[in-house]
């Protein structure tokens, strides 16, 4: 385990300032109770600026008391002064929150948090009767898949070589013993949506959790008049296989030179990787031997269109119930419900809100007319990388240790006064740097130009401002 000393670890926090969407610095607030603040620089999305100045999409400083109990957020100006008179201490950057060093009333209201749960991305919104408290937009993985897939081709190919005497092994794997197993990939994902609303019940005393649920019927989705029988009677009704049938379907014809090559020999190609396409017949298309030579040759691309997958949708009809009830568990079956998207959409159309995942939480969450909260974009990363890390025996030969220079991928860091993570690293003491939506800030910025403002987790997180009716990431202003 790396010791914290040899990160270059900065202890200090950059705390808040006036600043305008164009990056003028107005006004920098150094705190020196025990902890140094350093100065606000142009970009500092943390910046507290009161609700009146930013107008309604306001930011609010969370707090926690003695024991670390959520309490009501504060303004960024009664923060400021508790901070400035040591009754309050900085826990962390963001969301900002801070702690008080004395006894509190407890007061709290009603918090609800509503959940917009997603394959791909998640929205979560926190309201009261009169203002939204927290937004935040999660984006999941996508690669748990492939990374499985590669590891168990290189598992299956490391035991041919080194343990080939053994003997086969059946019926030993999980998912035939327990009740409810999920894939590791939807399991993360699942995971991923209790963490994020118990990361929010941290900061904020959460009284009632809503979680929007779906129900995809895919048969109906690919044919709208089915009916009755039709759903026990399928595409592959009385075909042996899925090859037999994707023969049938395509004539026995090559789909690329439909015939002219006279190659007799056919046959059947994945448009997408079978790792992450599958093997279902939509993913597959017929090719005679000479066309499927020739196109893993790069001679020609295939003008096949893909057919879309309903990965999303059936995750989303598999885990629906997993999701409710382990929330139900944590904050109880009275203070967890669910609704659908067609309550969102109804509710949203009404009172004019926007599309988007945090507006369809904070319609979930009760939001109709309240004054809006900042936004966060919080991308879910991979926490080690073994490849990267230890590819002395791996095929990527040219890899980094974890930490380089006392730095490690995705810590947030300060370049010239903008906020960005790290992307890449280089021995030579040069980073790649990038904002959460892969806006490439510096392709080779020195070490000696940045300082870390935290360190790398699970989920990073990073400030998002409004602009014409639109959450964009802060590079845009400058």
């Amino acid at each position: 385990m790396q010791k914290l000393d040899k990160r270059n670890y900065i202890h200090t926090l950059e705390y808040f300032a006036r600043s305008s969407l164009c990056g003028s610095v107005l006004k920098a607030l150094r705190v020196r109770s025990g902890v140094l603040i350093l100065k606000t620089f142009s970009n500092n999305l943390d910046a507290g600026l009161t609700s009146s100045e930013r107008g309604e999409n306001f930011m609010l400083v969370f707090v926690l008391n003695k024991e670390e109990n959520p309490l009501m957020p504060c303004s960024a100006a009664k923060a400021r002064l508790l901070l400035k008179e040591g009754k309050a201490r900085v826990v962390k950057r963001t969301p900002f929150t801070i702690q008080l060093k004395f006894g509190s009333s407890g007061y709290t209201q009603k918090v609800s948090v509503g959940v917009d749960s997603g394959y791909k991305h998640v929205g979560l919104s926190a309201t009261t009767e009169e203002k939204e408290l927290y937004s935040a937009q999660v984006d999941l993985r996508t690669d748990i898949v492939k990374l499985n897939s590669e590891r168990s081709m290189y598992r299956r190919t490391r035991r041919g070589r080194k343990t080939w005497y053994r003997k086969p092994r059946f019926l030993n794997r999980v998912k035939t013993k327990k009740k409810g197993w999920f894939a590791p990939s939807l399991r993360n994902k699942i995971d991923t949506h209790i963490k994020v609303v118990q990361k929010v019940a941290k900061i904020l005393p959460v009284s009632t959790v809503c979680v929007k649920v779906a129900n995809f019927n895919i048969q109906k989705i690919k044919n709208p008049d089915i009916s009755g029988v039709g759903y026990q009677q399928g595409d592959q009704l009385g075909f042996w296989n899925v090859r037999e049938y994707v023969l049938h379907r395509d004539g026995h014809k090559c789909q690329h030179c439909k015939g002219k090559s006279k190659d007799v020999v056919l046959n059947v190609h994945h448009l997408e990787s079978r790792k992450t396409g599958g093997n279902r017949p939509a993913n597959l298309v017929t090719l005679c031997e000479t066309c499927h030579h020739e196109y893993h040759q790069g001679k020609f691309n295939l003008k096949v269109k893909v057919s879309k997958n309903f990965k999303a949708e059936t995750f989303m009809t598999a885990v629906r119930w997993q999701i409710v009830n382990k929330l139900r568990d944590i904050f109880g079956a009275d203070n967890v419900s669910h609704t659908y998207g067609y309550k969102t959409k109804c509710q949203r159309i009404e009172h004019k809100i926007p599309k988007s995942h945090v507006n369809d939480a904070f319609v979930i969450s009760g939001g109709t007319t309240q004054s809006r909260s900042q936004s966060y974009l919080i991308k879910q990363v991979r926490k080690c990388n073994r490849k990267l890390f230890k590819g002395i025996r791996s095929h990527i030969k040219n890899t980094a240790p974890e930490y380089l220079r006392g730095y490690k991928r995705y810590d947030k860091i300060r370049y010239r006064g903008l906020e960005c993570f790290v992307f890449g690293r280089r021995a030579r003491g040069y980073f790649n740097l990038q904002l959460l939506n892969r806006t490439k800030i510096h392709g080779d910025a020195n070490i000696n130009h940045i300082a870390r403002l935290e360190s790398a987790s699970g989920l990073v997180i990073e400030r998002l401002v409004l602009a014409e009716g639109h959450l964009h990431s802060p590079w845009r202003f400058f």
